[in-house]
């Protein structure tokens, strides 16, 4: 499925339908060069499954975890990983294999301990099409 935004608050509406949709145990993997919008795609999708809290990128933590929705949502940046070990002394298979919803910027770089069944979103920008416009392709989802 291909969408294009126009504006970031077309790309916080997509997360956000998506995390109105969520179910437990999804993993969704992110993918994007820097300032395309990875983190306002992840605010939306928070916003859908209920957290108000504000979300920002884990680029030094790895790992943000929010509870207070209507499922557990984890929030991870990998881009610092430095070695797949990092993520086992994190725990990432509770994450992983567990009731909540896990976002995974960078997941690229982990792509070795990834489940199959992942739901997979890249976002591009194209300047020819406006400053603000994205497309955004997601697979490994229903329609």
């Amino acid at each position: 499925m291909k969408i294009e935004t126009n504006s970031a608050e077309e790309t916080f509406s997509l997360g956000k339908k998506l995390g109105e949709n969520a179910k437990p145990g999804q993993i969704y993997t992110l993918v994007g060069d820097l300032g395309v919008g990875k983190t306002v795609f992840t605010q939306g999708l928070a916003s859908g499954l209920g957290i108000t809290e504000a979300i920002s990128s884990p680029t030094f933590t790895i790992i943000q975890e929010y509870e207070e929705g209507r499922l557990p949502f984890y929030h991870f940046d990998v881009y610092r990983i430095g070695d797949i070990e990092e993520m086992e002394e994190i725990g990432y298979d509770d994450y992983f294999f567990g009731n909540g919803v896990c976002m995974i910027e960078w997941a690229n770089l982990i792509e070795e301990l990834l489940p199959d069944d992942v739901i997979q979103v890249e976002i591009e920008k194209n300047l020819e099409k406006g400053f603000d416009y994205r497309q955004i392709t997601i697979t490994g989802i229903d329609e």
